[in-house]
């Protein structure tokens, strides 16, 4: 039985955070926990706000595929382990009007001036896979892609 992308998504809400994965210069594989922000629906599109000077950022702009990793609890008393893994392709931003577009008030613990702060960046990840475990049913859930998307 597969699931949909909206039933993924209502599971996601209850994951606080995600491990972010690129690759480092050398080729390692660099990962990082990253805020999955429980108030955003889960569309395909992910968005991170970090500080422009991170290694994550040029390890992005020398190669956009990353990887994202969720990890939860599902079922009855959320007693089963419940993973997300999605392969995508990222992007940085640096414009205030899609900082302001993607702010919420949790953000303000790390980023103290809000979208002013300086180098601020956000990192937009599109999922072209995603693929989930939960308890015994795994697949994979079908990513459409919109043109002219963000």
């Amino acid at each position: 039985m597969g699931r949909t992308l909206a039933e993924i998504s209502e599971k996601m809400r209850d994951i606080d955070f995600t491990m972010l994965s690129t690759r480092a210069p050398n080729g390692a594989i660099a990962a990082r926990p990253m805020s999955n922000n429980r108030e955003v629906d889960y569309d395909g599109d992910s968005y991170y706000f970090t500080c422009g000077d991170a290694h994550m950022i040029a390890d992005i702009e020398r190669d956009r595929q990353v990887g994202l990793s969720f990890q939860g609890k599902s079922g009855l008393l959320h007693m089963r382990p419940f993973f997300v893994a999605v392969e995508g392709d990222a992007d940085i931003i640096r414009d205030k009007a899609a900082f302001a577009e993607h702010w919420t008030r949790g953000l303000d613990r790390w980023f103290r001036q809000g979208i002013d702060t300086p180098g601020l960046t956000l990192i937009h990840v599109r999922a072209t896979r995603v693929h989930y475990w939960d308890g015994e049913d795994e697949g994979e859930v079908p990513v459409a892609r919109r043109v002219g998307a963000l």
